[in-house]
């Protein structure tokens, strides 16, 4: 009997914290990250403020897992679409479509590229991101450029992927995104002597 409670114990635990992270994700993207106050989420999430603080120290806290979750979530949806079997200029290139598309989901670019970096700072998200979207990369690029150090080339790709989702969430054609981002892959890799 003990551990039949315990456990639901437990999947009452991840799922306040869940709802927590949803009301969160959901009020970080409506009104941003330092315009959301604790006593709105709790609100949001129909839970109290000691369940947020039983599961989170803070709000940067609270903004840190929703950073986590989306981060992994661009990062399966860009390892979901490697092709098995593909050169590795291919994969970079439907790695880099993916990429794009993951970013495009509703609210992941405001969260990742605007209202984390803003309250959280760049070292913080480079944390996030180096277990995620630029391991891919960096993986994708040692394999097409077998034998070149990629450290630079991987940040500074990051750096132009980012720039991207921001265009395309600026409203610029993503089409047209896209292709001059395959352009500077195929450019790069090419190089390689």
């Amino acid at each position: 009997m003990q551990k039949v409670q315990s456990h639901t114990n437990a999947q009452r635990s991840a799922q306040t914290r869940q709802t927590l992270l949803v009301a969160a994700r959901s009020l970080f993207v409506e009104k941003g990250f330092a315009a959301t106050s604790t006593p709105e989420l709790v609100k949001r999430a129909g839970l109290t403020r000691g369940a947020l603080y039983h599961h989170f120290r803070d709000k940067g806290e609270v903004l840190h897992a929703v950073l986590e979750e989306e981060a992994r979530q661009v990062a399966e949806e860009i390892e979901k679409a490697a092709p098995a079997n593909a050169s590795p200029i291919d994969t970079l290139r439907v790695g880099s479509v993916a990429y794009l598309d993951a970013m495009a989901h509703p609210g992941r670019t405001r969260l990742l590229l605007i209202e984390g970096p803003a309250a959280l700072g760049a070292v913080r998200m480079a944390a996030i991101d180096e277990g995620c979207a630029a391991a891919s990369l960096r993986e994708g690029l040692e394999d097409a450029m077998p034998g070149r150090q990629v450290t630079a080339l991987t940040n500074l790709l990051s750096a132009s992927f980012d720039r991207a989702a921001l265009d395309i969430h600026g409203g610029d054609d993503k089409d047209m995104v896209r292709a001059a981002m395959l352009f500077l892959i195929d450019q790069v890799v090419a190089s390689t002597p």
